[in-house]
């Protein structure tokens, strides 16, 4: 038997320069997250929550855009399974291109590309991951860019792993005849 332990993500030395990570989960945008988001950090541009108002805007047809913020922020989430789970730090955001609208009812996907890799100077225990990421809609339109780098822990460190708990009941064990509910009793 054996115990697959609670470790998420890549380590610095997992990434390989050239590397397309197509990250597995989409994420639909619902008026809620957007009307959520906005208001929530005080963005008062009503192209965002008010359907009367953005009717007159020509860029998006009269429908009420997604704000800029959360696309990020969903993009950005979207890819720190593969990019940044172990991060340590973020380094840099640059270069980030809004290329296309997004509307309530898309689904963003993320992918991302390692541009670069070096071990820290001045950290032994992570190295430096430099990455493009972009974020597409439902159709492959590309609604997003940019460049980053994170700070990564190796996997000699240590860190972001041995931290699930130990049951103080003892480990799961398989249900026996005379026990058939097991460790469930």
């Amino acid at each position: 038997m054996a115990v697959h332990q609670a470790v998420l993500g890549r380590f610095f030395e997992d990434y390989v320069v050239g590397d397309i990570y197509q990250h597995p989960i989409g994420r639909t945008i619902s008026e809620a997250d957007n009307t959520w988001i906005t208001l929530l950090s005080m963005n008062t541009n009503q192209n965002h929550f008010n359907a009367h108002l953005a009717a007159q805007n020509p860029i998006t047809d009269g429908r009420v855009i997604v704000n800029s913020g959360l696309t990020v922020a969903v993009v950005l989430g979207i890819s720190v399974l593969d990019m940044s789970q172990n991060a340590i730090s973020n380094l840099a955001f640059t270069d980030i291109k809004m290329s296309h609208p997004v509307y309530v009812g898309d689904t963003i996907y993320a992918e991302s590309i390692c541009t670069g890799l070096r071990q820290s100077e001045s950290r032994p225990y992570a190295g430096i991951v430099s990455m493009i990421t972009r974020g597409l809609n439902q159709d492959g339109t590309e609604v997003i860019s940019w460049k980053r780098s994170v700070m990564v822990a190796t996997r000699e460190s240590g860190i972001g792993q041995n931290y699930f708990p130990e049951a103080k009941s003892g480990p799961l064990q398989l249900p026996t005849p005379a026990d058939p509910e097991g460790a469930l009793s």
